[in-house]
């Protein structure tokens, strides 16, 4: 090749390649400009639906679970499936707790032990309800909330003493959450110290019966 044409090859490749590191980079400033906030409210303090939630990180899935001993429903099964914000997961895997507007999604379904060429177990099948925890700690006393979630019209706080609140703030094994049932989380916590002193008496507790 000579130099000549050499010269015109090495300036159309930068060229490429300025307009492909442009393009880059103004696909990334779009999707920053464009992002939505994981948490958002209306004017009186709702919190609005996020739609985007099963994007989010996928952290468990519990079935039939109860915190009472009362019987089950017999044949009725419904599966738990929790959902937490990327931002809140990324800081926790480098703190092992939980950062200000952390957001849960707990999604319940239907288990179902019939349907398609299913002959044994459970499947999930169709939306039974959805709540949020919402840690946002210049809004609420205890640094938490929950909101019943509805598609079609924002949610309104459960109050502070709500049974919700204070079953997570006793039982709570990090910052009032049940990472004691996500069982890819318990290592960070360990690691990080930061399993609460009541969830470790529980469990010492619970080790001597």
């Amino acid at each position: 090749m000579n130099s000549a044409l050499r010269i015109v090859s090495v300036a159309l490749a930068a060229a490429l390649l300025g307009g492909s590191t442009a393009a880059v980079v103004a696909h990334a400033q779009t999707r920053t400009q464009t992002a939505t906030p994981a948490i958002s409210y209306t004017q009186d303090g709702k919190l609005l639906y996020p739609k985007d939630y099963r994007s989010w990180v996928y952290l468990t899935s519990g079935m039939d679970m109860s915190y009472t001993e009362a019987a089950g429903a017999g044949d009725h099964h419904m599966f738990d499936n929790v959902f937490v914000n990327r931002e809140a997961y990324a800081a926790y895997q480098k703190t092992g707790t939980w950062p200000d507007k952390t957001i849960f999604v707990l999604e319940a379904r239907a288990g179902e032990q019939r349907g398609s060429i299913n002959k044994k177990g459970l499947f999930q099948s169709e939306v039974m309800g959805r709540e949020a925890h919402v840690k946002d700690t210049a809004r609420f006393k205890s640094g938490w909330a929950f909101f019943p979630l509805n598609p079609d019209a924002p949610g309104a706080a459960l109050p502070q003493t709500s049974a919700c609140n204070v079953c997570h703030e006793q039982h709570g094994a990090v910052d009032t959450t049940f990472v004691q049932f996500y069982p890819t989380l318990q290592s960070k916590a360990a690691e990080m110290k930061t399993y609460s002193a009541a969830y470790l008496a529980e469990e010492a507790a619970a080790k001597v019966k």
